[in-house]
């Protein structure tokens, strides 16, 4: 079984817990009363040439800890006081050890600032329901562990919550499955989720075969050079974490990715 296999089966034992604890009917419920409002990552990516989505996370399985004394509330405030567009927090836990009051917290700095963005491993309705009653803007569907049907049933969904997607692609297959779903922003992961191999010139690659869509290329950052290539590639933006939490002062270093 390979890591996206773990997290996604790791990821449904939670939901079956949290399930005993808040029905769906619940859920729903409690959504219900929350005003809708309109999905707004898409506008972001019309309006701005290139957006900045800026990740909180404390660790991964690709690198373990990155950060051991990990603030979510403070990356997230130097990220905006830097001029991030999106704030990106996981909430995985086993082996991002990600939780929701860490998207809690996020949230209650962005607003008005910033887009966030939850990500986690998004394998049944009940996520999604959740996300929004937690407060995200957009949610992350992982087109490696959805069907075609289930993708476009989620994507559905979300938007008529008010949520936006960022629909994450690794090849020409599933960039084609998201897009007959209706996706509207498509990441393409230059990190393969079954082995952890980065290439980073996969978003340019596939850029120039999907010259229409909004593309935002996801992890492989390490430099400057690195986002001048998405950038000069017309990429749509680019989301980064690592680069930035290890940078030891992530506002000036995005900062100075923004003059490039």
């Amino acid at each position: 079984m390979n890591i996206l296999d773990i997290l996604v089966e790791s990821t449904r034992k939670r939901y079956e817990e949290r399930r005993k604890n808040l029905s769906i009917n619940e859920l729903k419920a409690k959504v219900a009363s929350l005003e809708k409002g309109e999905p707004k990552l898409y506008e972001l990516c019309k309006k701005k040439d290139f957006i900045y989505i800026c990740e909180c996370k404390k660790a991964s399985p690709s690198k373990g800890l990155i950060e051991p004394n990990y603030h979510p509330e403070i990356q997230s405030k130097l990220y905006i006081e830097a001029g991030a567009d999106c704030i990106s927090c996981l909430t995985e836990p086993t082996k991002f050890l990600g939780n929701d009051d860490h998207l809690k917290m996020v949230i209650d700095n962005a607003k008005g600032k910033a887009l966030v963005l939850r990500k986690d491993f998004v394998c049944s309705k009940y996520q999604i329901y959740e996300s929004k009653l937690l407060g995200a803007d957009i949610i992350l569907l992982i087109c490696a562990i959805l069907d075609k049907k289930t993708l476009k049933e989620y994507l559905d969904l979300a938007h008529s919550l008010g949520l936006s997607c960022l629909v994450e692609t690794h090849n020409e297959e599933e960039i084609e499955k998201a897009k007959a779903c209706g996706a509207v922003v498509v990441g393409v992961n230059n990190r393969n989720l079954k082995d952890f191999t980065v290439d980073n010139s996969l978003s340019l690659r596939l850029r120039e075969k999907y010259p229409e869509l909004f593309l935002i290329s996801e992890s492989g950052v390490k430099s400057i050079d690195d986002v001048k290539a998405i950038k000069n590639a017309k990429l749509n933006g680019v989301l980064m974490g690592e680069v930035l939490m290890r940078s030891g002062d992530p506002k000036k270093t995005l900062e100075e990715f923004k003059k490039c």
